[in-house]
């Protein structure tokens, strides 16, 4: 499947941002075939890489052994030409509060065609804006990875909040054979909602406290019997970086499928108001009918391409972050996608994908 023929990529259209750098680094490390990404983030304020995406750009090329240019703060074009991956041991420090959960996005389907056990150590932002929070790498993506065959620990070693960054991460992983498909049609019952809501710094603990309880009390109205428990925490001055806050909340249904809602604290902004926002997001994220949530829809896309045979994935509406996934899918590798209204009275559809089986030959 490997082509020696170099593809030159677009990064400007569809969503036009780190997401299009992130699945073509990756699928050009799992394929071996080299990348020129020209245009990067063209449509942004600031163009071109920043910090955390070229952190996560010499990574890669790092755990492939790949020959790379462009690779500066800034630059609007890059180049990598991948060999192997290899197994070991690997460090990212972005140097900001820039996601360490957009790090992941990358490496991880990487690291699982591997020839060995991969440790990496991410150091950066643990709960940012614009990405998912690192508890949703440990509560929802980790779980859901497991029905394609994927084992991953996730360790936290310590929170980084904005601006400083600073907190750490370490995933390990072990290799797979073949990713298996997966079939995902029935929604099923929401059983329980958990969650955290949590302080960090010099904030005080009763903000947690509020949060979980406004969060509590938009989700009380809308699933009277269910066990809702979003436990308030005031994090260790040891175990966080800076002062932050936020809430995270879990969905659980009958065949367990999991949804998330989350929200992070700023100056300014009562509460109260972050609580019933994660509430409200989680509230959003079941009522499409859908068997995953917004942020679990795009990073799928990836293992339904790599596994071997047809995966079927019931969800919401498409985000412009799924279309580009599939967009950049088909034309890195010979992975097939199909999306089809539910035929039901909700706005659900169904991602159908036939992979390409892609195989560890390691």
């Amino acid at each position: 499947m490997a082509s020696s023929v170099l593809k030159i990529i677009d990064g400007s259209v569809m969503e036009g941002g780190g997401q299009i750098l992130r699945m073509s680094t990756a699928f050009s490390c799992l394929t071996g075939r080299p990348i020129t990404l020209n245009n990067i983030r063209q449509g942004r304020s600031k163009p071109g890489l920043r910090p955390q995406h070229l952190t996560g750009f010499q990574m890669m090329a790092e755990v492939c052994r790949g020959e790379i240019s462009g690779a500066s703060v800034g630059s609007t074009e890059i180049t990598l030409k991948p060999s192997s991956i290899q197994a070991g041991t690997f460090r990212a420090d972005t140097g900001t509060a820039g996601s360490v959960a957009l790090l992941l996005q990358v490496a991880l389907p990487c690291t699982l065609f591997a020839p060995g056990p991969i440790k990496m150590t991410f150091t950066g932002g643990t709960n940012a804006e614009m990405a998912p929070q690192i508890d949703y790498i440990t509560l929802v993506l980790k779980p859901m990875l497991e029905r394609f065959g994927v084992k991953f620990d996730c360790e936290i070693k310590k929170r980084g909040y904005y601006p400083k960054g600073g907190g750490e991460v370490v995933i390990s992983t072990r290799p797979v054979e073949q990713l298996n498909p997966v079939e995902l049609m029935d929604r099923g019952e929401v059983v329980r909602i958990t969650g955290m809501a949590f302080v960090a710094g010099v904030l005080p603990f009763h903000i947690a406290k509020r949060m979980s309880q406004a969060a509590t009390d938009v989700l009380r109205g809308e699933y009277p019997g269910i066990d809702i428990r979003i436990q308030p925490k005031q994090e260790r001055r040891e175990d966080a970086v800076g002062t932050g806050s936020g809430i995270v909340i879990i969905a659980e249904t009958s065949t367990g499928c999991l949804f998330a809602g989350s929200a992070l604290g700023k100056k300014g902004v009562q509460a109260e108001e972050v609580g019933r926002s994660a509430g409200e997001s989680l509230r959003q994220s079941l009522a499409h009918g859908g068997c995953v949530d917004e942020n679990l829809q795009d990073q799928l896309i990836i293992f339904m391409a790599l596994a071997s045979g047809v995966s079927r994935v019931l969800s919401g509406p498409l985000t412009m972050h799924t279309k580009t996934a599939i967009y950049i899918a088909e034309l890195l590798t010979e992975a097939k996608f199909k999306v089809t209204p539910a035929g039901d009275s909700s706005s659900s559809e169904i991602i159908e994908c036939t992979g390409i089986g892609l195989q560890n030959k390691a």
